[in-house]
């Protein structure tokens, strides 16, 4: 499947009059950084389509740790899978910033698609691409360090929602923490730290207030394993695998 482009979702991937469409079946409802838009557990009757704002998707273990699974931007659709399996929240699901949804019944959303193919091949295609990152996510676990696995990560960010300033790559996204990126990346925040130093003093990347600038592409993806034909050399020495 052709990967979508920088900063696509299913919003953005619909017409003008498919979201207008859409619009008249739904509730718009705003939600403050760190309230909840659903618990996991709770039944479940409705998607929401992020129109602004992030959010972070969480799950429990068994002994209270909570995981972040997965970030979502405007223009993606979130809390759609539980509709169609068990009827319950499979996650949390909580605003990083503040984030402005439309929130639209399942029964209302399923007529929509029925009655618009496009649309209903934008929600297949988005379905689709989730299954695939978290297939790709998981192959990564099994052959990579933690670092390769958080420069991954880092090179997700940019592809999708990353923009040029000033010759690097800004990731916009929201102000997350170590941790939060250590459990994207399926790592420890002791990697993340000593990664985040390594990187930054070959001049990889940047950081400063929760914010990440990637300013040598080429070096980062020689630092996840990617090294791609027609890529220029790094800005400096290639980290070998084991320090990756």
């Amino acid at each position: 499947m052709q990967r979508m482009g920088p900063g696509q979702g299913f919003w953005t991937l619909l017409s003008a009059d498919e979201q207008d469409a859409l619009r008249g079946l739904g509730v718009p409802r705003d939600y403050r950084a760190g309230e909840n838009l659903c618990l996991e557990g709770d039944p479940a009757s409705h998607v929401f389509i992020l129109l602004a704002g992030w959010v972070k998707i969480l799950a429990t273990t068994a002994d209270g740790h909570r995981l972040v699974l997965a970030l979502r931007g405007a223009g993606d659709i979130v809390g759609e899978i539980a509709g169609e399996t068990t009827g319950h929240r499979n996650a949390t699901i909580e605003a990083i910033d503040g984030v402005h949804t439309l929130i639209v019944r399942y029964d209302k959303f399923d007529v929509f698609l029925d009655a618009n193919p496009g649309a209903g091949h934008a929600y297949r295609r988005v379905v689709m691409q989730k299954w695939n990152d978290t297939d790709a996510a998981l192959r990564r676990r099994a052959g990579t360090t933690g670092a390769q696995r958080l420069a991954a990560l880092l090179l997700d960010l940019a592809e999708r929602h990353g923009r040029p300033v000033n010759g690097a790559i800004s990731l916009m996204t929201p102000s997350l923490s170590q941790e939060e990126l250590a459990s994207l990346a399926g790592t420890s925040r002791a990697t993340v730290t000593r990664a985040f130093a390594r990187w930054r003093k070959r001049g990889l990347i940047r950081t400063g207030q929760r914010r990440i600038m990637i300013t040598d592409l080429p070096g980062l993806r020689w630092a996840a394993g990617q090294k791609l034909a027609g890529d220029a050399a790094p800005a400096s020495p290639p980290p070998s695998a084991q320090e990756a």
